[in-house]
């Protein structure tokens, strides 16, 4: 069982910047296909950022593309997700995933553990 914990999310203003970062414990963190999802209000869970095992690959939704970025630090077992330039249309609950598999990063029925979110509230 892998357990992932996100953290850094908060209130800020538009054009501003925020850094998350989930930790894993519970498995061998290099194996890992890792990604972020956001779900607003309302909103079906959707993709934001993903990354390969070394963090060779990635992968950005074309709504973030240019302001965000993924990496990961395998020695700490923590991926990040860097959010630049935030807009309000970011708010959302952001959540990371896991899975022990390749391929697209772009489905949620993809990914087999799921932290318990953090708040990004951008204002205007």
């Amino acid at each position: 069982q892998v357990t992932l914990v996100e953290s850094g999310g908060g209130l800020v203003q538009a054009g501003s910047s925020l850094r998350l970062s989930c930790v894993a414990s519970g498995g061998t963190f290099s194996n890992y296909v890792m990604a972020w999802f956001r779900q607003a209000p309302g909103k079906e869970r959707e993709f934001v950022a993903g990354i390969s095992w070394s963090g060779g690959s990635t992968d950005y939704a074309d709504s973030v593309k240019g302001r965000f970025t993924i990496s990961r630090d395998n020695a700490k077992n923590t991926v990040y997700l860097q959010m630049n330039s935030l807009k309000p249309e970011d708010t959302a609950v952001y959540y990371c995933a896991a899975r022990l598999y390749a391929g697209t990063y772009y489905y949620t029925r993809d990914y087999r553990f799921w932290g318990q979110g953090t708040q990004v509230t951008v204002s205007s």
